[in-house]
């Protein structure tokens, strides 16, 4: 399948949430796409109120490092970044990606409507094809997202020599860049 961009405009944006593994990768690469107007790390999924960074980072929360897009479905439709999604992380694995190990990482879509719940179960169904072990990912609706720390928005593009970021997000945001030129800004 090929993400489509459209060419015409919208009234309003609407929002996706998608946790991927760590949240510094999945920011960097979804900030890059047409149509994407905004990209916020966060927390998501756990029963904790107002959960940090360090608490999140236990495992004990529930909580999943977790992007929230604003995207413009006149540009960019939401099973488009769904195409994405799949391609950036590894929805086989679970509670993991790469060195990244606990529920916080696990591969997850917040819907924020049935329309979204829909399009994310067929989409998955879809790429299913594209994997040789069942995907993981959990599909469940939205209740609350709590933004994560200052210092972790736009975190890939402040500090791209951190180690982390040079060994791991740098080269992942490559492959997507290159696998989906036609999709950025």
């Amino acid at each position: 399948m090929t993400v489509e961009l459209k060419n015409k405009k919208a009234d309003a944006t609407e929002l996706a949430t998608f946790g991927a593994g760590c949240f510094w990768c999945v920011e960097a690469i979804y900030k890059d796409l047409r149509g994407v107007t905004s990209v916020v790390s966060g927390y998501s999924g756990g029963k904790s109120v107002n959960p940090g960074y360090k608490e999140v980072s236990t495992g004990n929360t529930g909580h999943a490092e977790v992007c929230q897009l604003s995207f413009d479905p006149a540009i960019i439709s939401y099973a488009g970044l769904l195409e994405v999604f799949w391609a950036i992380h590894d929805p086989t694995s679970l509670n993991r990606q790469g060195g990244d190990i606990g529920t916080q990482y696990r591969s997850v879509i917040f819907y924020h409507n049935e329309e979204q719940r829909k399009i994310a179960e067929s989409s998955m169904k879809q790429a299913a094809g594209d994997f040789s072990r069942p995907i993981l990912t959990e599909i469940a609706a939205l209740k609350t997202f709590y933004e994560a720390e200052d210092y972790h928005q736009d975190y890939y593009s402040n500090n791209p020599s951190q180690p982390y970021c040079s060994v791991v997000v740098g080269p992942k945001l490559k492959k997507i860049r290159e696998k989906y030129k036609d999709l950025l800004k």
